[in-house]
């Protein structure tokens, strides 16, 4: 609409920046309440975001400030619903030994939604436009209210712990994150790969149309790409068959998606760069869904809310920042020196983690032993 690489930047800032101050609060939210209600209620908020989108686009009263506005609202839902969401998973399972896979599982299906929706919205867009992909969206909440309502869960009951100020949890939650070693490494990572992330996908419709000289249908290509290389990465930790060797994994995988995103940002051909793009998302799906894992494994039951929240915060809350810098450094570098330096920055990371793996180990295989991942050592 304004052929402008800072607005661009801006509009993915608006979109995320919500989770970023939000996601400490959501996160006591979730710990206090009935996290399927709160599901039902930020689903049915997300709902109408998205019917307004339709209708503003429709009524052709689309313009740049509506666009950001709206962002912001959904970034402030979002920031409630993926921390509760993330510890509504705990609850849909009887044998915590499957939550590896059930994580695992739900990141297939994100990235298959990804991959097909984009594939689907690449057709709509070129036979019907824009606003049937913006009214589909609007309609599909219809079947995950659907979903969320049919669902028979045991009785929720307040724990006594839970009864305190919201301030005084608050300060509780970030205490235990960030002087537990292990959180704290595993979130530190995870905001590095997230910075990088948000540049990628802030930059992705710069190298669609300046760098391969394509429109909508080569972004939506390259976004399957991505999404496809995601997917391979959520199904290869579906088949894993416990939560035992992933911090080793966690290693790799952010070094493989730092090495795709500086060949990516080194390339100037489509068919160069979608086979890196898939190699990328690849690594960047294990490497956060490997730490999702992780953290569900090890935090105390009270605190899942809190520390979901402060993986929110990594996970989604830096992207915003990563998009916007991005933007601005792009205006002055170029798209391709951006991911350049941002590529170098997660393979920096990756190492610096890998330094800390031994005494990582050290804290967790107790907390392993106690809930019976690991057999408690003979004497």
């Amino acid at each position: 609409m304004t052929n402008s690489v800072f607005l661009l930047g801006l509009v993915g800032f608006s979109s995320q920046i919500s989770a970023f101050l939000l996601a400490p609060l959501a996160g006591v939210i979730a710990d206090r309440h009935h996290r399927h209600r709160l599901l039902l209620i930020t689903q049915s908020l997300a709902m109408l975001q998205a019917i307004i989108l339709y209708v503003l686009y429709v009524t052709h009263m689309i313009t740049v400030w509506p666009i950001i506005l709206l962002s912001l609202f959904l970034g402030a839902v979002n920031a409630f619903d993926i921390p509760v969401r993330q510890s509504f998973t705990v609850d849909m399972i009887s044998d915590r030994e499957d939550l590896s896979n059930a994580i695992a599982l739900n990141s297939s299906m994100v990235n298959a939604a990804r991959l097909i929706g984009s594939s689907i919205g690449g057709v709509l867009i070129a036979l019907f436009g824009e606003g049937t992909c913006f009214l589909i969206n609007a309609l599909s909440y219809i079947v995950v209210l659907l979903s969320l309502v049919m669902m028979r869960l045991p009785r929720w009951e307040r724990s006594n712990r839970h009864k305190g100020s919201v301030m005084l949890q608050l300060r509780e939650g970030f205490a235990y994150a960030f002087n537990f070693m292990p959180i704290r490494i595993i979130l530190m990572l995870l905001s590095v790969i997230s910075l990088v992330v948000g540049g990628v996908q802030a930059l992705m419709p710069v190298f669609a149309r300046d760098i391969f000289h394509g429109g909508p249908k080569t972004l939506g290509l390259m976004t399957a790409a991505s999404g496809l290389g995601a997917l391979i990465g959520a199904i290869y930790l579906a088949g894993r068959k416990n939560v035992l060797g992933l911090g080793k994994v966690i290693a790799w995988t952010a070094a493989i998606f730092g090495a795709g995103v500086i060949v990516f940002s080194r390339t100037s051909f489509l068919m160069i760069g979608l086979p890196v793009l898939l190699f990328s998302g690849f690594g960047m799906m294990v490497q956060m869904a490997s730490s999702n894992i992780i953290l569900q494994t090890i935090v105390e039951e009270d605190k899942r809310g809190r520390v979901m929240s402060f993986y929110t915060m990594a996970f989604m809350g830096l992207s915003p920042f990563g998009s916007l810098f991005s933007g601005v450094l792009a205006a002055r570098i170029g798209a391709g020196n951006t991911l350049l330096w941002g590529g170098f920055l997660c393979i920096i990371a990756a190492g610096v983690y890998a330094l800390q793996l031994p005494t990582l180990r050290s804290f967790i295989r107790p907390l392993y032993i106690k809930k019976g991942i690991l057999a408690e050592p003979v004497h």
